[in-house]
């Protein structure tokens, strides 16, 4: 079944290519459209070039950075080997040196995927806005065809991307360099903290350009000049139109990219205590074949889409979208079974339930966040009406429903790492401790989940595209018709930018487990500690109470930053449009065209100037944070503590990784909701107690648009870059866990 690895590579890299020339084969619009598909086209591309030339060359640092200090920390990579019952490690297999050599190039590699993956992804989606909005003067059924499949470029690419990269280094290292398979996985963790690096800045700057386009597009053209939302007397609407897909093509793309290439090589990691009993390499390479199974079940399902969505145009966009991923999700169980079946011997049902348990969560984060982002349910409706006495109890409601989500998130990732935790080490594995088994099923479980991955991020960007066409609509004056579809679309695309959302939470939820075991199975080939031997972490100890109460600080204080650049470029933008106002009547009169260049110009500036400290913080602080304890507060103890360390970081993971969870689903839904309340009354969906309708330009309406500005930044800018966070401090721990171990 290792032929499928490969095949399923490219297999997705050649259906993303036949989803592009489809897209871009069809019909541009109308000169208007073009004229204004250009200049977002124009303005994103320039973004991420200027973007991706500053994250190349803090990568480059640190991959130097990275390789020199493994290289001298550590002591090279030892063998790992079943002996006498335990899994012990025996020669150095991997010089310190070369060891520093790989992880700086495996880091590169992974920075570079991430890269490559959101700039092609991007590049589709802001060709293929113009095309929706063509397609939506025909038909509801071809706009949503167009606008799926230019998402889906997105999805099939991060997802063959992280599956060629990874594979290909696995079996580069144990085929043509002839390393051991036990020790090839410990070598790849570079390429996933590379990926982590990558994806927390395009994250990042991304969020922060597109929010604070947004928020100083709506504040000073709804609110202060009362013109509509993508009105082209607007100067910051084009800049506004650009950030959708430099956050959220982007950044989502980078985002999931490293989600999937972390998880991947941590549940490799711990696949080798089980492969150094056993001695069956399924026990590594099962989370990719699983993968590979998903990439074919997303094709069928993707090439489904279109036989559920009617002509009449009267469906809601919703449900064909539900129905995709009805079918990845059947077709993922089927591989699941036929993988875990051919692959794991007499075990095999113990782990098919655990992945099952993956697909379930999958399947129960897309219906919690539409229930709480969705205008046809209960939290968005409250919202709704709590606008009537204002904006002050919208926020209050608002932020009462993002509170409120923290429970069924917690319950349902608790839920399920239990679950799969006892269903792996129930398996009665033959030598192999269940500890280590019910660890594993955990792993299995992620990889389960993470199956319908490219389908959930094809409908992520499927939102940013409606949303630009929406916009392509309004700004070309297209006919009444073709906008009523795009509204539809956009409300919808929210939806699904949410549910991506919490799809990511929940990964990382899954994943926090997996990849805190990884990293202390690190600690335990430097302390040299059988794989199969506990190695625990006293929460009663004071370094690792200290760490966890940092990381818990970290969440927070990364969180601040980033909103509080949203809100600092946001002021600029305001300042802009306004100025233009002032010093050009003619421009409100419809007669003067605004300056958009400039604009999007400043947008982009400040945004990458803003996107730095937060991003230095999070990289540097869990390094300096084991440094400190390792180095000074260890020799403080009385007779010492050579574990202060590494304790102190493994608090700092694990509770920086539960506090980052909780919080990015706070700032994901509550401003999903906000924004789809307003959506909600923008479609005359609430009336007064006299049946009134309370649509656009109500007070009523006004309340929603400055809650649903209060949570631009939260949605959009602090809470996906934080799912990232908390992947990213496994990743930097994982490959830098030498440095913390006395």
């Amino acid at each position: 079944m290792e032929l499928l690895i490969p095949v399923a590579g490219a297999a997705a890299v050649l259906y993303a290519l036949w989803l592009a020339r489809d897209v871009l084969s069809r019909d541009p619009g109308t000169p208007a459209m073009q004229e204004i598909g250009g200049m977002i086209f124009e303005g994103a591309m320039a973004f991420l070039s200027r973007q991706y030339r500053t994250i190349a060359i803090f990568a480059l640092l640190t991959a130097i950075l990275i390789g020199g200090v493994v290289g001298a920390i550590s002591e090279g990579v030892k063998n790992i080997e079943f002996i006498s019952g335990q899994v012990s490690y025996t020669d150095v297999e991997v010089g310190q040196w070369t060891e520093g050599a790989l992880t700086g190039i495996s880091f590169l590699v992974g920075a570079f995927c991430s890269g490559l993956a959101g700039y092609i992804g991007m590049f589709i989606a802001v060709r293929s806005n113009v095309r929706t909005a063509a397609a939506a003067q025909k038909s509801l059924k071809e706009a949503i065809t167009v606008s799926l499949r230019g998402g889906a470029v997105s999805g099939f690419l991060v997802v063959a991307l992280s599956l060629i990269g990874v594979s290909s280094l696995y079996f580069i290292f144990t085929g043509v360099l002839d390393y051991p398979e036990a020790i090839a996985p410990f070598l790849m963790v570079g390429f996933g903290f590379g990926a982590s690096f990558v994806a927390l800045f395009a994250q990042l700057g991304g969020g922060i350009y597109t929010k604070a386009a947004d928020v100083g597009a709506d504040l000073v053209g709804k609110v202060e000049a009362g013109i509509p939302e993508d009105d082209p007397r607007n100067a910051g609407v084009v800049a506004d139109l650009v950030g959708d897909n430099v956050g959220d093509c982007a950044g989502r793309g980078a985002d999931l990219f490293e989600s999937m290439s972390a998880e991947n090589i941590g549940a490799m990691i711990l696949g080798v205590a089980i492969y150094s009993v056993t001695q069956d390499i399924e026990w590594i390479i099962l989370p990719l074949i699983l993968r590979s199974f998903g990439v074919f079940a997303t094709i069928i399902g993707m090439t489904s889409v279109p036989f559920f969505t009617k002509e009449d145009g009267q469906q809601n966009p919703m449900t064909p979208l539900n129905y995709g991923y009805y079918v990845v999700s059947i077709l993922s169980v089927i591989g699941l079974f036929i993988t875990t079946r051919a692959l794991l011997g007499d075990v095999w049902h113990w782990f098919f339930f655990c992945g099952l348990v993956g697909v379930l969560t999958g399947i129960a984060f897309v219906y919690i966040t539409q229930f709480y982002t969705a205008g046809g349910w209960r939290p968005v409706q409250e919202i709704a009406n709590a606008s009537k006495t204002g904006p002050a109890t919208n926020i209050i409601i608002g932020t009462a429903v993002g509170f409120e989500t923290t429970a069924a998130t917690a319950l349902t990732i608790g839920s399920a790492l239990v679950a799969s935790f006892l269903l792996g080490s129930n398996a009665g594995i033959e030598n192999v401790d269940p500890t280590t088994a019910g660890i594993f099923g955990t792993a299995v479980a992620t990889m389960g989940m993470l199956m319908s991955a490219a389908y959930i991020l094809a409908m992520d960007t499927f939102g940013p595209i409606t949303d630009n066409a929406g916009g392509i609509t309004e700004f070309s004056g297209a006919p009444e018709s073709a906008r009523h579809i795009t509204d539809s679309l956009d409300a919808v695309g929210n939806t699904t930018k949410a549910l991506t959302k919490g799809y990511a939470v929940a990964s990382a939820g899954l994943a926090a487990f997996l990849l805190f075991s990884a990293y202390l199975d690190k600690v335990k080939e430097r302390l040299e500690v059988p794989l199969n031997e506990h190695l625990p972490v006293d929460v009663a100890n004071v370094d690792v109470f200290v760490g966890g109460l940092l990381g818990a600080m970290l969440v927070f204080l990364f969180s601040s930053l980033a909103i509080r650049a949203v809100g600092r470029v946001a002021g600029e933008i305001i300042e802009e449009v306004r100025r233009q106002f002032r010093d050009d009547p003619g421009i409100m009169a419809g007669t003067s065209r605004p300056d958009y260049a400039r604009a999007v110009d400043i947008t982009a500036r400040a945004s990458l100037r803003s996107m730095v400290a937060p991003g230095l913080l999070a990289v540097g602080l869990p390094i300096v944070v084991g440094l400190v304890f390792r180095f000074f507060v260890a020799d403080l103890h009385v007779g010492g503590d050579e574990n202060s360390g590494w304790q102190a970081v493994a608090g700092l993971l694990i509770v920086g990784t539960i506090v980052g969870i909780l919080v990015a689903t706070y700032l994901n839904n509550s401003g999903g909701a906000w924004d789809n309340a307003k959506k909600f009354i923008e479609a005359d969906e609430l009336k007064d107690d006299a049946g009134n309708v309370l649509g656009k330009g109500t007070p009523t309406h006004a309340a929603a648009v400055v809650g649903d500005t209060v949570g631009d930044p939260f949605k959009d800018t602090a809470g996906p870059a934080l799912h990232v966070l908390v992947k990213l401090l496994a990743t930097i721990t994982l490959v830098l866990a030498p440095l913390f171990v006395a």
